[in-house]
């Protein structure tokens, strides 16, 4: 099994969905967690709506500071925000990959209910389509799961 630590900077709404999509389509060959460099010490209810709209199960996630896993070994580490990317980060023994994957940020959106579900649903489909991706391409004997 691989170990994934999805970081952003608040950890309410995209590492949280990320998180979430790496369980769900890595059956059971990754497990990820998320954290930031400065939690919002809540998880967006709208990142978990958007989740369950797309049937993936969101666990039990809580915002968390990356201090959490400090030292712990990853094997691939992936910010999602670009703040978090230019962040120093603690050290993530073993993280043999490091990704950023630049996906605006659905809490920022204003508008309309459907505008800012647009915008939920933007950043769920661009991180879907990055770990379906990766997945593909470093495990290939996996299928995806449909989401």
């Amino acid at each position: 099994m691989k170990n994934v630590l999805v970081l952003c900077t608040g950890n309410s709404c995209r590492s949280v969905m990320a998180e979430a999509l790496i369980n769900h389509l890595g059956a059971g060959r990754y497990k990820a967690v998320s954290a930031g460099s400065n939690p919002a010490g809540y998880v967006h209810p709208k990142s978990i709506e958007t989740l369950e709209r797309h049937g993936i199960d969101a666990g039990n996630p809580r915002s968390k500071s990356w201090d959490e896993f400090e030292g712990q070994n990853f094997d691939l580490v992936v910010t999602v925000c670009d703040a978090a990317a230019s962040e120093t980060c603690p050290v993530f023994f073993g993280a043999k990959n490091k990704l950023h994957w630049s996906t605006p940020d659905p809490a920022k959106a204003t508008g309309t209910p459907s505008e800012i579900d647009a915008a939920f649903d933007t950043a769920f489909t661009m991180l879907k389509d990055r770990i379906e991706n990766y997945i593909h391409e470093h495990t290939p004997e996996l299928t995806p799961r449909p989401v």
